[in-house]
């Protein structure tokens, strides 16, 4: 009896000491499972967030339908020899940064072959210079662009375009021949078609489409933000 009593004994101090090595094994085993979960669970959040961020960055605004004839109650003056542009405007609007900037490459690549304005749509009650920001200055300094204060968005409501980066077209004749955006994505500068199109109607080329999707901010209803 008291042999057998020892060899239980034994048997359960061995079981004892294999069990204390392998707790180490054990909660390694344990902490790299929580490191794989919790890694698993950032990259899910990572992936879910850039998804996000790019179907926003894709997302069109509200298309402009501009009248086929240049509007005669416009206070803006086409040119009576050129094709003229008009980029539709929001001060602060973030994602316009990217249209300025491809209009700075458009009028550099047409040369004086285009008249352009951009029209920075102001809310009646802003205080003096609100839209003067860095979006303003950028475009003042692009060769042979004409910067127009639009306010209450009177020629945008004239133009019917409500999403800022709207770019319309119309040839010397007042005739509408483009509408649409020139950035390939919201906030995104690049190769486009929107500009493509326009470097084509004024080397006289056909156009293959005449318009594009606008990617920014709503004009009248954010203004003043």
């Amino acid at each position: 009896m008291a042999r057998a009593a020892a060899s239980r004994v034994g048997r359960q101090e061995q079981l004892a000491w294999s069990v204390l090595k392998e707790a180490p094994a054990v909660i390694a085993s344990r902490k790299e499972l929580l490191i794989l979960i919790a890694g698993t669970a950032w990259l899910l959040v990572v992936a879910a967030g850039m998804t996000m961020l790019w179907g926003y960055s894709t997302a069109p605004g509200i298309p402009g339908a501009p009248p086929h004839e240049w509007p005669r109650e416009s206070r803006i003056r086409p040119s009576p020899d050129l094709a003229t542009l008009i980029l539709m405007a929001h001060p602060r609007c973030p994602c316009t940064r990217a249209s300025i900037g491809e209009l700075d490459r458009l009028m550099a690549r047409v040369e004086g072959r285009l008249a352009a304005y951009v029209l920075f749509v102001t809310p009646m009650d802003a205080p003096a210079g609100w839209e003067r920001t860095d979006l303003w200055r950028s475009a003042a300094a692009i060769p042979g662009v004409v910067v127009v204060r639009d306010a209450d968005g009177a020629e945008a409501r004239r133009f019917n375009s409500p999403t800022s980066g709207q770019v319309i077209v119309y040839d010397a004749a007042g005739k509408l021949r483009f509408s649409g955006g020139i950035t390939p994505a919201r906030g995104h500068a690049g190769d486009n078609l929107g500009l493509s199109e326009i470097v084509a109607l004024v080397e006289g080329e056909s156009p293959t489409a005449i318009a594009t999707p606008v990617f920014g901010c709503s004009l009248l209803e954010s203004q003043g933000s």
